[in-house]
């Protein structure tokens, strides 16, 4: 009989698959209460109504297969940021572009560079390639650019850098972006993984702070990949749509690796439409803008230290029982996201900021549940 483990590559045995928030009904199914997810910092509101009637005007054409090269929406995107077509490749999501990203320009022998407590897929799509992944520690809950630029060597071709970083909501400026690309050596590609732009600008326009200059690299032609989403903001998680922008020879290697018909024609639809609803997209930022503004002092309160967020979600810090914690706004219809297992951060949960409802029941039920953690035992 086959020995089907000697079949799988030792790089591959090693590896832990992506385990996402706990789903809506998962987490009802195990309480039998009724929840509200505060997980996966999706956008509260759902997806555009624009969006929404072009799916479902869209359904009928259903039976043929998408437009593999997603031209229409491509081009949209390239309209927006004045870019070349060539320089935007459209993935099933941010997570498959960064897939992409490791598959192409990684392998055993070479190495990958990013910071601690950042984005549990960089690990994953990494060692998937056969790669080894350096993590720099954290600065200020954020990433250490110096000390980034200190473990690269001759074998590193990636560096991963999430601005807004998740889970910490940190960010870099655009200044610090700019010293740290004129230092890196050119066998280096920068992936700037911006899923939370969209918030993070709004942000920077209320704190007078420069957010991004990482368009401006893409145009000039430097080795940088910029990562955005239609999950976040425009509420279109389900439908998986995202893209990178970047030197049009690079993305067209990544091209050659992404399966064909990877976007569905109900996404690329949505992201047009969405694309087409500013008002929808200003509500969400205002209203996140202003969650925050409520959950931060409220948290910190209660003897949790927060950390301030340029995204849509609070990074806290609860103390050693975070994983009872947790349990407990769950029992009290909350869903958050804790920090333990492969996020490394045993002490700490991410919360999504929601609608103003949401917002209050979560501030009840983590005094209820603070309360039930500090009793005495």
């Amino acid at each position: 009989m086959t020995n089907l483990g000697k079949l799988i590559p030792d790089h591959l045995k090693k590896l832990d698959s992506y385990k996402p928030g706990k789903a809506l009904r998962q987490a009802e199914w195990e309480t039998g209460v009724r929840c509200i997810k505060l997980a996966s910092n999706e956008n509260p509101f759902g997806p555009s109504p624009l969006a929404i009637e072009a799916i479902r005007a869209a359904t009928s054409e259903s039976h043929f297969y998408p437009d593999n090269g997603v031209v229409e929406l491509t081009a949209r995107l390239a309209e927006i940021h004045e870019l070349d077509p060539s320089q935007i490749l459209v993935t099933a999501g941010g997570t498959t572009l960064l897939d992409i990203v490791a598959r192409t320009l990684l392998g055993p022998g070479l190495n990958a560079v990013t910071s601690k407590l950042s984005f549990i897929v960089y690990p994953i799509v990494t060692q998937a390639a056969a790669a080894h992944l350096i993590e720099v520690p954290t600065l200020n809950d954020g990433y250490d650019l110096e000390g980034i630029l200190r473990a690269i060597d001759g074998n590193t071709r990636v560096v991963y850098i999430a601005n807004p970083n998740n889970p910490t909501g940190t960010v870099l400026d655009a200044q610090a972006i700019d010293r740290f690309l004129a230092r890196l050596p050119a066998h280096v590609v920068t992936v700037l993984d911006e899923a939370y732009y969209d918030f993070a600008s709004y942000f920077a326009a209320q704190r007078g702070r420069e957010y991004s200059h990482s368009l401006d690299h893409v145009r000039a032609g430097r080795p940088v990949i910029v990562l955005r989403t239609f999950s976040k903001a425009h509420g279109l998680a389900g439908l998986r749509v995202g893209y990178g922008m970047g030197p049009a020879e690079l993305m067209g290697y990544l091209a050659r690796m992404k399966p064909a018909f990877m976007v569905s024609s109900l996404a690329e639809t949505a992201a047009l439409a969405a694309l087409a609803d500013e008002d929808h997209l200003q509500r969400a930022v205002e209203n996140n803008a202003a969650g925050a503004e409520l959950l931060t002092p409220a948290i910190a309160a209660m003897g949790v230290r927060v950390v301030p967020t340029w995204a849509n979600f609070l990074f806290c810090h609860a103390g050693e029982d975070v994983a009872q914690l947790c349990q407990f706004l769950q029992e009290d219809g909350v869903i958050v996201r804790p920090m333990t297992g492969p996020w490394r951060a045993p002490d700490a949960f991410r919360v999504t900021i929601g609608t103003p409802e949401h917002n209050q029941h979560f501030l009840s039920a983590l005094k209820r549940a603070r309360a039930r953690v500090l009793q005495p035992k």
